[in-house]
This record gives C-alpha cells, sequence and structure tokens, in this order.
C-alpha cells in the first residue's frame, strides 16, 4: 500500500479519535464519572460485585466508602483462584492473560490480569493513540516506509489450565492482528523467545537489513539491543544501518539515565523521542507533544482514577480523592480501577499534575524506595530479605547500608553499588557479594530477568563502610535521632556519592 494512502487512512483515523479524545479534554470528570459507574454496571454480578452490591451504587461517594483501597497482597489469593481456572470473580468475562511483573514482599513475582477489554480498549487503543498523536504531530513522518523494532519479553504457559502468563509485552505481540507482523520487526516468533541472550543475537540477525523506521521498548533493555546491533555491524551510529529511522517509543522506567547515551548513537536534532506511561495493570498516559516532557493522561482506556495526595499515604488521615480534585505540583499515589477487574488499586507509583486543563502528568517515582534504573524494581524487601539470608549464611552483621545503581556508560552494563556498615564483616566480601546476588535473584524475578549472563547488570559491588559513617552522615546533615532515616535504595546516586566521599575522606 503506497505510504501517503497509509497515512491518509491514519489521518483519518487520527480527525475520527480526536472527536473522542475532545470529548474527555472538555469534561475529564463526566467522563471518569461515567466510566466508573459502566464498570460498576458491567461486574455487579460478579463474585465482588456481589460482595460490595455494585448494583446499588449511585455515587462516587458510596463507591469510596464501600470499597476498599488495596494492594497487590490482598488480592493476590482471588487472582491465584482466577489462574487456576475460576471465573466471575472480579471480571465477568474469563481472565486468559496475566502480565507477570516484579515481585512484592509475599511474592517473586505478581500476576496482573489482563482481560479482553483491557487488551483492546486498553493497551492497543493506546498503541493506536500514540502512532495518531506522532504522525499529527509531524506531518513528514515516513513510519510507513518501514518496520518498527518492538523488544517484548517472552511467555510460558501456566501448566494446570492453559491460562497465558509472562512479559505484557509478549502478551500483546502474541495477540496483535496478523497484519500488524508486517510493519514490525524482529518476526514474533524471535520476539517471543525466552532465553534472552539467543534472542538478543536473533533480533540482531533479523533486524540489521530491515528499512527500521522507529524503535519501541524500554530504555536499558533497548540499549543493550543497539549496542550489540553496533557492535556486530562495525557502525559508529545507528544512522549508518538505518538511515530512516525517526522516533523512539519509550517507556518503564525513567529515560533521564539514557538520554546521553542514545544521543550519541543517534546524533541527529531531528530524531524524536514520545514517552508512555504503562504498566502490567494498563496503559495511563502518551507524551502528546513534540519535545515534551508532560505526558496527557488518558481517561477513556477503561481505567478509573483516584489519587492518594503523599503527605497522607499509609497514615490513619490518609485521603483519597476523585480526579476532580487534583491539585497542581502535588505528589500522588495513583489508585485504579480497571475494565480487568482491579479495583480501587494501588499500583505504586507517584505522579504530578502539569497541567490540569488538559490533565498532564509527571510521574514522580514510587510509593517505596526502590531501584528501577533498569526495569529491575529492586525493592526493599527484597534487600531486608537477601540480607538475612545472606548474613546467616556467612555469621556476619549488618548495622546499616544503602544502594543506587551505577548508570550504563557506553558499551558497559549497568549494576547496583552498595555501601554497607558491618558489625561483624564478612571474611569474604567476594563470597558474600555472590551469594547476596544470588538471594536478590531468587526474590525477584525481574532483577533476576536483568542479571542473566550480565545481560543488562553486572553482579552488584559492595563497599565495606567505615564504622559510623552512616551516623556521621546524618550528623552532618542535622537529621540524628527522631524520624530521620538512611534511604535504603534510591534510583539517584546523590546519597551514595556523599557517603562514598565522605568514607574516602576518613581513610
Amino acid at each position: 500500500m503506497p505510504i501517503p494512502i497509509v497515512n491518509s487512512i491514519a489521518s483519518w483515523f487520527l480527525k475520527k479519535r480526536f472527536h473522542q479524545i475532545d470529548l474527555f479534554l472538555k469534561y475529564p470528570n463526566e467522563v471518569q464519572n461515567e466510566l466508573l459507574f459502566n464498570l460498576l454496571k458491567k461486574a455487579k454480578d460478579t463474585e465482588i460485585g456481589k460482595e460490595y452490591d455494585f448494583a446499588s451504587i449511585k455515587t462516587y461517594r458510596e463507591f469510596s466508602d464501600r470499597l476498599p483501597i488495596v494492594n497487590y497482597e490482598i488480592i493476590q489469593s482471588t487472582i491465584e483462584r482466577s489462574r487456576r481456572g475460576e471465573h466471575n470473580i472480579f471480571w465477568p468475562a474469563p481472565i486468559r492473560w496475566f502480565a507477570k511483573s516484579s515481585g512484592t514482599t509475599n511474592a517473586k513475582s505478581k500476576f496482573i490480569p489482563v482481560s479482553q477489554e483491557s487488551l483492546e480498549d486498553c493497551h492497543y487503543a493506546a498503541s493506536k493513540d500514540l502512532l495518531c498523536m506522532y504522525l499529527n504531530n509531524n506531518e513528514e513522518a515516513q513510519l510507513f516506509t518501514g518496520k518498527s523494532l518492538r523488544l517484548g519479553g517472552s511467555k510460558e504457559l501456566y501448566k494446570e489450565n492453559g491460562t497465558v502468563f509472562g512479559d505484557l509485552s509478549a502478551i500483546l505481540i502474541d495477540n496483535m492482528p496478523f497484519w500488524a507482523e508486517f510493519s514490525s520487526t524482529p518476526s514474533s516468533r524471535v520476539s517471543l523467545m525466552s532465553k534472552w541472550e539467543t534472542k538478543m543475537q536473533a533480533i540482531v540477525e533479523e533486524t540489521v537489513d530491515e528499512n527500521v523506521t522507529s524503535l519501541a521498548g524500554v530504555p536499558s533493555w533497548m540499549l543493550v539491543l543497539l549496542n550489540n546491533v553496533l557492535e556486530t555491524t562495525g557502525k559508529d551510529n545507528l544512522f549508518d544501518i538505518w538511515p530512516n529511522l525517526e522516533v523512539y517509543f519509550h517507556g518503564g522506567v525513567s529515560f533521564n539515565p539514557y538520554i546521553e547515551q542514545y544521543r550519541s548513537i543517534l546524533p541527529s536534532k531531528s530524531f524524536k523521542y514520545y514517552e508512555i506511561y504503562n504498566a502490567s495493570e494498563g496503559f495511563f498516559a502518551i507524551q502528546d507533544q513534540n519535545y515534551s516532557g508532560d505526558l496527557l493522561l488518558m481517561l477513556d482506556y477503561g481505567i478509573f482514577y483516584e489519587f492518594i495526595p503523599m503527605d497522607t499515604y499509609n497514615s490513619p488521615s490518609q485521603k483519597v480523592i476523585p480526579l476532580s480534585e487534583v491539585e497542581l505540583n502535588v505528589n500522588y499515589a495513583v489508585v485504579i480501577t480497571t475494565n480487568a477487574g482491579l479495583w480501587r488499586y494501588k499500583i505504586g507509583d507517584t505522579i504530578r499534575f502539569v497541567s490540569l486543563s488538559p490533565h498532564r502528568i509527571k510521574v514522580s517515582g514510587r510509593t517505596k524506595h526502590h531501584i528501577n534504573a533498569f526495569g529491575e524494581e529492586l525493592i526493599i524487601e527484597n534487600a531486608e530479605d537477601a540480607f538475612k539470608k545472606v548474613c546467616k549464611q556467612t555469621a556476619t552483621e549488618i548495622v546499616d547500608y544503602t544502594a543506587a545503581p551505577i548508570f550504563m556508560k557506553g558499551k558497559e552494563k549497568g549494576a547496583h553499588e552498595w555501601i554497607i556498615e558491618f558489625k561483624t564483616a564478612p571474611e569474604d566480601m567476594e563470597t558474600f557479594e555472590a551469594l547476596f546476588d544470588e538471594a536478590l535473584q531468587s526474590l525477584n524475578s525481574d532483577y533476576e530477568a536483568k542479571r542473566y549472563n550480565n545481560m543488562t547488570l553486572n553482579k552488584p559491588k559492595i563497599h565495606n563502610a567505615r564504622q559510623n559513617l552512616f551516623y556521621d552522615w546524618l550528623k552532618q546533615k542535622n537529621k540524628l535521632g527522631g524520624q530521620h532515616k538512611v534511604p535504603r535504595l534510591s534510583n539517584s546516586r546523590d546519597y551514595v556519592e556523599e557517603l562514598l566521599e565522605l568514607n574516602a575522606n576518613s581513610e
């Protein structure tokens, strides 16, 4: 099909879709309210619908008073029932797919339900909207003269009953319409390979001779792939391989640590980066303008939003508000109710609004300290449980610790850098490092994937801190006692750099 015709079809779809987008831009609260009651009506005869009498809920206030706020631990048992094949628990339609994501305190991995409705009306709808917005902003775009290089995950079959679980990207690729295969590379067969090392090489071999016009994937994994492409071809930058490359659609982890590395291998001021905000639980927001750092919150994807101001989060005075009550530049935890049967579910992300008309956001972090520089979503509970296990194995005791990422530089992989103050230090630090690394992998499947054969992450680097290092650091900041604590995990290197400098100056 000639490219002008393809662009014309996209333009037609865009104009049709913009009418719908215009509705939620002008009437955001009404659209959200209607969406909520459609979800309640659809699920009124499910197990949860009967438990909370969805049929009698007439107002948002009744909804918020009646249903509790939940996290994964609270609903894990009902999700497991659904995975075993039970139906009509939290959503009327059977749930066949479960998106596997990083774990919680009580589970190595989470399994998030993906309904047919969320697949079509959220994830795929968002992909179409993203393309349409990009084409609308860039009339000279030539995306359809070539292919999109997509980087997805793997899938597995849940052995007991045939429900499928895997990375969300794998579920999306596996269910794409047949025609989408012709506009993407690598093939679905290669995209869904489970062994990352084999898969990476297969992707390189399949894509280097294609006319790639766009990239789509998580920045950390994509950088590993692109460096492999450059190494295989012996080229200095990606335009020498794919001269028509024009845009990278990215999401999943913060792009800030990677910007300069991408610019070095994509040295063109006209090359564009478009950010998306999606998760296993749903697709939430899209960058709808060129060169913007803000994301438009999409209000008609079957997701009803609520927000918890972080200054009240998990406190006795915790406040939960709908979209109509949000304010600018307040840090909010996100709560969602979805067309896959998640009801008032805390996704663990924090956002802030930079515009209320329309509702544009920036992702500000997580509700817990964590490291997610490479998509590993390492949480404090993982670290604490790993330390508990390894300290027992090595007869060591820990006083304090903190950790931060070592960001990728050139072709060097990332890593985690730990500063640990021991009460009783290990006899062999290398053994301690290896055992700790193994323990983290056993507790967190996403960390395990990134560490596999050093594909994205090298082994952790551990510094033995001098006695009272953390005490002296807090004292310098006038933060001794009370509620002041050493930040355990951080996506920034600020704390680690200060502590390393203080440790060096004391030697």
